[in-house]
């Protein structure tokens, strides 16, 4: 009889990692299946691009305000007031409305911050600032 029980407690004392190795294959052929290897077969040299500003979008629209203060929707000089009406007819007409905000470096802060706050309210999703590139060495 002792020897039954001994026997019997040795078998519980035995790890068995067949599932913990079916576990770990399974989980390999996972991830070999799903990593894409990086293919480039071919040794090639390709051409290089001129530098060049990207263009503006071709529906864009101007907001600029000058240095003294004064508010322009694509060249012709609006009053902040009438702006968000206007911004809205433009968006109602193009739901993909993109509007880039130039300021004069001059311009109060403030100023360009009533503008981001109209456009914000008129539900234009598309903002852009105008910026000019640094002149070379400067930095």
């Amino acid at each position: 009889m002792k020897k039954c029980s001994q026997s019997h407690h040795h078998s519980l004392t035995e790890l068995n990692i067949t599932p913990l190795l079916d576990l770990a294959f399974v989980l390999l052929v996972i991830f070999i299946i799903t990593t894409t290897p990086v293919v480039n077969d071919l040794d090639l040299n390709l051409p290089h691009a001129a530098q060049r500003q990207k263009d503006a979008p071709s529906k864009a629209n101007y907001v600029t305000v000058d240095g003294q203060g004064r508010v322009f929707l694509n060249k012709q000089q609006t009053e902040i007031a009438s702006l968000h009406g206007q911004l809205v007819d433009l968006r109602t007409a193009d739901p993909d409305l993109s509007v880039i905000v130039r300021g004069d470096a001059k311009t109060r802060y403030e100023r360009i911050v009533e503008v981001l706050d109209l456009l914000q309210q008129a539900n234009v999703l598309k903002v852009h600032l105008a910026t000019e590139p640094l002149p070379p060495g400067e930095r």
